[in-house]
């Protein structure tokens, strides 16, 4: 791989290694059918075509009436009413000239209606409804206007979100085709770390990598397998990942990627597979590496905890998301106009902690936190998302800058 257009050395840029990444991912997982109850998360196998016409029927938008427009004079007039329809009930008996129906939300219009009024625009005296001027199909949701029976409703590569739920059960689909969840082997790498509840001696600290890359993983909708803090020696790393490798689809490590003397992870990939790239353009986060072991993907994130969750949404993101068969895995950003100065040129990509917050001219401004440490993760809880500012650039207030959204991020 070659380096970046800007002045990085051997550092290789963001949007490189995330294209180099996608190019690299293995097929997705095998296929099941599940019952609709059980699919949030998972993601399409298989294109699903609707089996009917959504709506099924014209029906009302509104609660009010149902008439034939060209019953009505063009200033509005009265009409007769005759009889009532509800949500649920069966619309067999044509409507006859001159006549309007009593409508409810959601009922079918009689033969012969097209147009439903709002209750609140009509008036009822002695059994004759008058109604203002209107027009042909007004509050009327025709058949089929939202689906066509066969048109295409989702495509396979659609990870199922309560609303795609939602539109399957409308069309009556009890059971999907999705991908099995994506293994995923987590191990963190570092004699200093203990779990939170345990005593810690001189040197040691708590593994909230640990906890935070999990749940992201989980929210990412894949199945995490945790293996724990693998010593730091190079015989323990080498037998830590060569039973990950065993059991999971893809191993995905924290610590043990930069070049202090104790970090042996990096050897031991090599003895097993392989390291196709090492050190990123990017801040928080330079030392991620990426290779395979024994055949698996294997990414390897720093262990500062602001560096491997920021290297987790950026780019470890849309490596799992398409290896679980899902299309869409790039994130959209905004470019909102910046409240804050940044004026030294760096030679990474920054990914700083920032939140968005009212400007003078009510468009939101982002906002940075005042602690950008890769270490400390109190600015990331602080912040909305990440704002970017590329290498050797500068930002003026006012500027826009491009604004990641956790929300997305993390879904």
């Amino acid at each position: 791989m070659t380096g970046c257009g800007c002045d990085s050395g051997q550092l290789i840029p963001v949007d490189q290694a995330i294209a180099h990444l996608l190019d690299q991912v293995p097929p997705p997982p095998t296929t099941q059918g599940i019952a609709l109850e059980q699919a949030l998360g998972r993601v399409l196998a298989v294109d699903i075509h609707s089996p009917l016409n959504l709506p099924g029927w014209d029906n009302s938008a509104m609660d009010g009436y149902a008439l034939r427009a060209a019953d009505l004079p063009p200033t509005g007039g009265c009409l007769t009413l005759s009889g009532r329809i509800a949500a649920g009930q069966a619309a067999d008996t044509p409507l006859a000239a001159g006549q309007a129906v009593r409508i409810f939300t959601g009922a079918p219009l009689p033969p012969g209606a097209d147009t439903v009024v709002p209750q609140e625009s009509c008036r009822v005296e002695d059994g004759q409804l008058w109604l203002p001027p209107v027009t042909v199909g007004d509050h009327v949701r025709q058949q089929g206007e939202e689906v066509g029976r066969g048109d295409l409703l989702l495509k396979a590569g659609k990870r199922l979100r309560a609303q795609e739920l939602g539109l399957l059960a409308a069309a009556g689909v009890a059971r999907v085709e999705v991908y099995r969840p994506l293994r995923v082997c987590l191990l963190s790498s570092g004699d200093e770390l203990r779990e939170p509840g345990q005593p810690l001696a001189p040197g040691q600290i708590y593994n909230s990598n640990r906890y935070c890359l999990s749940a992201l993983l989980r929210g990412w909708g894949v199945e995490v397998h945790d293996y724990g803090v693998m010593a730091d020696e190079l015989a323990a790393s080498r037998h830590a990942l060569s039973l990950a490798s065993s059991e999971c689809d893809l191993l995905l490590t924290s610590g043990g990627v930069s070049v202090g003397e104790e970090d042996h992870l990096k050897q031991a990939i090599e003895e097993l597979g392989n390291v196709d790239f090492w050190r990123l353009a990017i801040q928080p986060g330079k030392p991620l590496a990426f290779g395979e072991v024994a055949g698996k993907p294997w990414i390897g994130m720093p262990g500062n905890p602001s560096a491997a969750l920021v290297t987790a949404l950026v780019v470890v993101r849309p490596f799992l998301l398409r290896a679980q068969g899902v299309t869409d895995v790039l994130p959209r950003t905004m470019a909102l106009p910046a409240g804050f100065e940044w004026l030294q040129r760096n030679r990474r990509r920054q990914y700083l902690r920032a939140r968005l917050v009212p400007g003078e001219d009510v468009q939101a401004r982002v906002q940075l936190h005042p602690q950008q440490s890769s270490a400390m993760l109190s600015a990331a809880c602080w912040a909305d998302g990440l704002a970017l500012v590329e290498c050797e650039r500068q930002v003026h207030a006012g500027d826009p800058v491009p604004f990641l959204s956790f929300a997305e991020l993390m879904q």
